[in-house]
């Protein structure tokens, strides 16, 4: 398994609508992407899956890794990772039936105490936000810097920062114990595939 640092790239079907999804995020992983998670809540499950399956392949040949978004059942079906916010059900089933070498995530918005709990049920990484305006999750609980180094000093696991990061705003996370930074629309929000690599390659190089 990759070590869990660097650029963690989250994709939004509304901002990769239109056939953007697949040149948008292999711009991602040229740009040096270490985990996607593919984040897709409508219910057209035959479209996920092949969306899904066409984002592994491009995972493989990028060495990163695919993490799906609260959809144990397709996790499994395509042997990938799985992330799962609050009250999307039991990490520590997800852990048993995925193995011991799936990478799970678990969101922990600003609290501690659900990191703690995590580690416990079997979580590879854990991640805390939102730290920033967010617009995937406008009304989601802030976060603080000084969270990270609380973390960093109890849970012993890799940590995800979220919500409303940017290149500005990506140096003091990393300096204050985040391990990769998870990233929408400061890395999809743009018109044109060759853009979207160039963020992605400036966000990991602040890993250097």
């Amino acid at each position: 398994m990759n070590e869990l640092r660097g650029l963690y790239a989250i994709t939004d079907s509304q901002l990769l609508e239109g056939g953007r999804l697949l040149p948008c995020v292999e711009a991602a992983l040229r740009g040096g992407a270490k985990l996607l998670q593919y984040r897709d809540k409508s219910s057209d499950a035959a479209r996920r899956l092949r969306e899904a399956e066409a984002l592994r392949e491009l995972c493989l040949r990028y060495g990163a890794q695919l993490i799906v978004n609260d959809d144990l059942e397709l996790a499994a079906r395509l042997g990938v990772g799985l992330h799962l916010g609050q009250g999307d059900g039991s990490l520590a089933a997800a852990r048993a039936l995925l193995g011991s070498r799936a990478i799970i995530g678990a969101t922990c918005h600003a609290r501690l105490e659900l990191a703690e709990q995590a580690r416990g049920e079997g979580a590879s990484y854990v991640a805390f936000g939102r730290f920033f305006d967010s617009q995937t999750k406008p009304g989601a609980p802030a976060a603080s810097l000084d969270l990270l180094e609380q973390a960093r000093a109890r849970c012993r696991l890799p940590i995800v920062a979220i919500g409303g990061v940017s290149l500005d705003t990506a140096p003091a996370l990393i300096a204050r114990g985040a391990s990769m930074v998870a990233v929408i629309h400061a890395l999809f929000g743009v018109a044109e595939p060759a853009e979207v690599e160039r963020r992605a390659r400036a966000f990991s190089a602040l890993f250097d």
